[in-house]
């Protein structure tokens, strides 16, 4: 009887050459149309922010009663920051999805993904873009308000709300109008700073303020201790609205940047289906 063939086992060092030839040589990130389409969606969005701000300060008045209301001016700031996310994320998303290298031979789902993925980094690569230039232009920004402030005197400027409350604690009454010196002003704000941070004002440094107000301004001691409970009191107030502002804005800054995100994606997907349809 004839000894029957079996089948040639596979060898494990055949699979990586199989796997190896059916890999494609094209990665799947289409890099080119990720950054162009992230300079346009970094563009349109310094675009509509420049138009925000000009529209918001042509509605802000500085008399009363006139003008956008505050609340109002907030609201409308929240709007404009997620609309000119989506918008500016959409258009870079379906830019980079549109002008990528057509891919042959791969499943229509992992080309859904790639075109999501490739909307989400060109979402990504605008963001990084947009945050250094406003960086930047902040810094720049600080460092000329710095040079004013210190070019041609000594006088400290500074848009610091504590600041304007240590002027108050130390400003004269009667006879007393002489101005604190710059070490008693940067002592009394140093303690200031401080005590805003720990959330209290000691006993100790409420009895030595006092005795400074007292002695700068004229005032007698009960009346200096009043002033200074009353100044930290306003100081604190004022801190914690800044601090419940920049946690609100914060929360809708993250909206707006999921929303940014989910567009880009979107919207490079449908990029990418025109792309293959038109050339297909």
């Amino acid at each position: 009887m004839a000894a029957q063939s079996l089948p040639r086992p596979v060898l494990d060092r055949e699979i990586p050459f199989n796997v190896a030839k059916n890999e494609a040589h094209a990665s799947g990130v289409s890099w080119a149309a990720v950054v162009g389409g992230a300079f346009v969606a970094a563009a349109l969005s310094l675009i509509l922010l420049s138009l925000g701000t000009g529209l918001g300060f042509s509605a802000l008045s500085p008399w009363s009663n006139n003008g956008a209301s505050a609340a109002a001016i907030g609201s409308g700031a929240i709007v404009w920051l997620i609309l000119t996310q989506v918008l500016a994320s959409a258009l870079g998303g379906y830019l980079g999805g549109r002008l990528r290298t057509k891919w042959t031979g791969v499943h229509t789902d992992e080309v859904y993904f790639r075109d999501t993925a490739n909307g989400l980094l060109v979402w990504a690569v605008g963001l990084v873009i947009t945050a250094g230039f406003l960086a930047s232009s902040a810094a720049s920004f600080a460092g000329t308000q710095k040079s004013v402030g210190t070019s041609g005197s000594a006088q400290e400027t500074s848009i610091d709300p504590t600041a304007y409350f240590v002027d108050k604690l130390l400003r004269g009454s009667g006879s007393a109008i002489g101005k604190p010196d710059g070490s008693e002003r940067a002592e009394v704000y140093g303690m200031f700073a401080h005590d805003l941070h720990q959330g209290s004002l000691p006993s100790g440094d409420q009895s030595y303020l006092a005795q400074l107000v007292s002695a700068r301004t004229g005032l007698n001691a009960s009346d200096a201790d009043k002033r200074v409970t009353e100044v930290f009191g306003q100081a604190r107030e004022a801190a914690d609205r800044v601090r419940k502002a920049i946690a609100h804005l914060s929360l809708w800054l993250f909206v707006a940047l999921l929303s940014g995100a989910f567009c880009a994606s979107y919207a490079g997907t449908i990029g990418g289906k025109q792309r293959d349809h038109k050339l297909a």
